[in-house]
């Protein structure tokens, strides 16, 4: 009996304003998860409209995803007007960056003018460098984290080409 209670206390009401949401609404938080994310399984992207307050299923999600145009580029999903040319958002914010040092033999530390670095992480995520495993952004400061030294030399060679243009 327990569960039941809990269950109903964290279910939406199906009568509830979550339920009552247009596709319109659904399909724009869909937009905002994509942007805001990585996400690559059609089951996260359910849970996370879930929690947002959308009753969904996985085929509406499929379908959702095709009207909108969203395609998969690599490990996860992609709003069509931010699929176009990552190298040229790279070369927009390349002279934002000051200086990038090895850390260890995994992690590289990008320094950016004050404010910048979330931007210059943004290029560098989206450029998809196979090289990369993730990036954190502060405010000046830019953690880049890479499967193997070889990949942080090939990293910091790029980074180097960028800021010879």
């Amino acid at each position: 009996m327990q569960l039941f209670w809990d269950f109903m206390q964290t279910s939406p009401h199906p009568l509830s304003a979550g339920a009552a949401r247009a596709p319109d609404d659904r399909r724009e938080a869909l937009k905002r998860i994509i942007r805001d994310g990585v996400v690559g399984r059609q089951a996260e992207l359910v849970r996370l409209l879930k929690r947002a307050g959308y009753p969904v299923t996985q085929s509406s999600v499929s379908r959702d995803l095709r009207d909108l145009g969203v395609a998969k580029v690599g490990d996860r999903y992609v709003l069509p007007e931010d699929a176009a040319a990552p190298v040229a958002g790279l070369a927009a914010v390349a002279g934002f960056v000051q200086d990038a040092a090895p850390a260890g033999p995994h992690l590289t530390v990008i320094r950016t003018t004050i404010g910048s670095a979330q931007s210059v992480a943004l290029a560098i995520d989206r450029a998809r460098w196979p090289e990369i495993v993730g990036t954190i952004s502060g405010d000046d400061t830019i953690f880049v984290a890479t499967a193997s030294e070889r990949a942080q030399r090939a990293v910091l060679d790029r980074l180097r080409s960028l800021a010879s243009r």
